[in-house]
């Protein structure tokens, strides 16, 4: 088994065996098999993100010097995972078009802090093997960013899975890969060199039918404040409705504190594969 094998099957092997991406009392996981990809530290992206996104935004080697210090960003890999949520759990947010189903609420609650969990057992692996490792979102480095457009932050999952090779974005500012757009991110950063993913796109929206050809924007319907147009995704009102009214009127009665919303990642084409 060669390394990227190696680190492939770790993370199944944790998504599959762990206690912790179950629902409560049930055997029912939040997520199904994962997709694993891998971007060379070096990758040219990382630096463009600065310019893209915001100079905020931090290369691979910025957190890894921020761990180990100066020069232990020299090579290297971003490993990349996708959780594909559970089908039981899309089904029941499927027919829901103003709140999240409690299903869903879990997943983003309960289901998040499993991914934090995967993100801590992959740097504590990879450190067992000799080698250097952080996961970006569970360092001293991450914070959030206001910005005109929105609310941002220093290291993003989704882009980095772009990088690699894992999907592209979507009209919503989703992102959609073989398995679709309904799914968690997670991303861990070590001095291990493994292969990179090839980026098998052209473009950072060709999976999305909407940026491809102006063919679907089933999302529109499907957001209840109407933060997603044909002109894009409104930011602000989508985390003013996900993260104000949502968890004022069912974060209570669901028990969570991040119930999310999730309603454009179900019942679109997109939702569990790219559309043809």
């Amino acid at each position: 088994m060669n390394r990227n094998d190696r680190i492939g099957s770790e993370i199944a092997r944790i998504v599959r065996e762990s206690p912790a991406n179950r629902h409560p009392g049930s055997d029912v996981p939040y997520f199904e098999e994962p997709l694993v990809g891998y971007a060379s530290l070096r990758d040219p992206l990382f630096a463009d993100y600065r310019e893209i996104i915001g100079d905020y935004h931090l290369t691979p080697e910025a957190f890894l010097e921020s761990a180990f210090g100066p020069g232990s960003g020299g090579e290297g890999t971003v490993i990349c995972w996708i959780l594909p949520i559970s089908e039981a759990t899309r089904k029941s947010n499927r027919t829901e078009n103003r709140m999240p189903s409690r299903e869903w609420a879990y997943t983003r609650t309960h289901g998040e802090a499993f991914n934090n969990e995967l993100r801590k057992q992959m740097v504590d692996f990879l450190t067992s093997c000799g080698n250097r490792a952080i996961a970006p979102l569970l360092s001293g480095l991450f914070r959030t960013v206001e910005t005109p457009a929105g609310l941002s932050s220093t290291w993003s999952e989704r882009h980095a899975a772009y990088a690699a090779g894992l999907g592209t974005f979507s009209l919503s500012r989703g992102f959609i890969t073989e398995r679709g757009i309904a799914h968690r991110c997670g991303s861990v950063i070590t001095d291990l060199v493994l292969v990179p993913t090839p980026r098998r796109y052209l473009h950072h929206g060709e999976n999305c039918l909407f940026c491809r050809d102006g063919s679907c924007g089933a999302c529109i319907s499907r957001c209840p404040v109407g933060a997603i147009s044909r002109d894009g995704h409104d930011k602000r009102l989508c985390r003013d409705y996900g993260y104000g009214t949502v968890v004022r009127e069912v974060g209570e009665k669901y028990g969570v504190a991040t119930p999310g919303c999730g309603l454009c990642q179900t019942g679109v084409p997109c939702e569990t594969a790219i559309p043809g």
